[in-house]
This record gives structure tokens, sequence and C-alpha cells, in this order.
């Protein structure tokens, strides 16, 4: 999939460092320290802020699940 393609069939709102750990059920904390040491789903840093897409969550939560079945 290509990134326009990708853009234009996933117009969700990117979820915010917050909604992330709340949907996770995680400690905000929890997802600013996987960005500071690269872990966890891609971020994209808009100004200050960290957003997420939620494509790459869920891709994100996949591949953790493939790799606990391997």
């Amino acid at each position: 999939m290509t990134k326009s393609s990708r853009a234009t069939t996933d117009r969700r709102p990117l979820a915010t460092a917050q909604e992330l750990a709340d949907h996770l059920q995680v400690p905000l904390d929890t997802v600013y320290g996987w960005k500071h040491r690269g872990q966890g789903p891609k971020a994209i840093k808009v100004g200050r802020h960290l957003r997420y897409r939620w494509a790459e969550v869920e891709a994100w939560l996949d591949d953790l699940s493939a790799g606990r079945a391997a």
C-alpha cells in the first residue's frame, strides 16, 4: 500500500499518547518510555506532541501477538 492510498483509507483521528495508554490499559509513562527506548507503536511528532495512527497501533499489536505465537 502506498503512502497516498494509506492516507485515504485511514481517516480516523490520530491518537494522543493518553488515548493510546487508555486503549492499551497501561500508564501514560509507559507509552512515553516506549517512545524514548524506540519501542511501542510508531509515533508521529506533531509540534512537541506525540500522535499515533490507529493502523500503526493495530499492526504493532499484531506483531506482538505473532511473536508470542512463534
